[in-house]
């Protein structure tokens, strides 16, 4: 006889799974394959941005080794994964709201070996976790680890949608490429875009695209397209350092501005 692992034993909400919610068509994962291009902060604003629109939104810390949306938010959150992982909490019980933004959280846990060094095992019950509460909404983002070791391709596997990140220093292209070349080979076929981060202009931003697109297109058959550029701005520092929403602190800043452009992209394309 087969034992359910504890984190899965909860039930779900008597609520009827939201419709899109089947096969992770409301899942949106944000990638890199490079750190330091800007996904963590990318990720919590898009998640707001969604959240402003009127949509319900889970935003889920899958950056197993070194999760920090929490820190960015100066949350403190009632679980975490590793209490889901180990079989103390179920993964509804990890669930926190953001008061300011009316977001669901699920964070992480940095420096926990099991959570960094996830196996199949706990990789599957992670994945498995996160559609049993992710149904329930409208929007779920995933902000994943940077690189490309197998939880990132893992998690990634679970969305409808995966926004791969990148700036426009020639290593971020790079190791964009690399990652996008990885999920295509494990057959990853879903509708995957670029987000150009910190770009001077739009037309910088085109030129960084242009040289990932091309790349693609060369070595592997396809390119994806562009989901959006975010321009440079000081006020995202400002907001990180004060661990406030960017479009809470500056609602009419360039980078918040461009955010919301991509976010209502998203919204329509479904």
């Amino acid at each position: 006889m087969t034992t359910q692992h504890p984190a899965m034993s909860a039930q779900r909400n008597a609520a009827t799974p939201h419709p899109a919610a089947a096969l992770g068509r409301n899942m949106i994962a944000i990638a890199s394959g490079k750190g330091g291009v800007g996904k963590t902060w990318f990720s919590v604003t898009l998640a707001h941005a969604l959240g402003r629109m009127g949509r319900k939104v889970l935003l889920f810390d899958g950056d197993l080794g070194l999760a920090n949306v929490d820190i960015q938010l100066g949350l403190t959150a009632s679980g975490d994964l590793y209490q889901a992982l180990n079989g103390t909490a179920s993964f509804n019980d990890i669930v926190t709201r953001h008061g300011s933004t009316g977001i669901d959280i699920v964070t992480g846990r940095s420096g926990v070996a099991r959570l960094a060094d996830a196996d199949v095992r706990n990789l599957d019950i992670l994945a498995r976790g996160l559609g049993l509460i992710g149904d329930m909404y409208d929007d779920v983002v995933l902000d994943l680890g940077a690189g490309v070791d197998r939880s990132v391709r893992t998690l990634a596997g679970s969305a409808g949608r995966i926004l791969v990140m990148t700036n426009v220093e020639p290593t971020s292209i790079t190791d964009a490429y690399a990652l996008i070349k990885l999920l295509h080979q494990q057959g990853q076929r879903t509708d995957m875009r670029i987000v150009v981060n910190s770009a001077e202009d739009r037309r910088d931003g085109e030129r960084t695209y242009g040289k990932l697109k091309t790349a693609c297109q060369n070595f592997l058959g396809f390119a994806p397209e562009l989901a959006g550029i975010v321009r440079q701005d000081r006020y995202v520092s400002d907001a990180i350092r004060r661990q406030t929403p960017l479009l809470t602190r500056h609602p009419t800043s360039a980078a918040g501005e461009d955010v919301e452009r991509i976010a209502e992209m998203l919204r329509k394309t479904r």
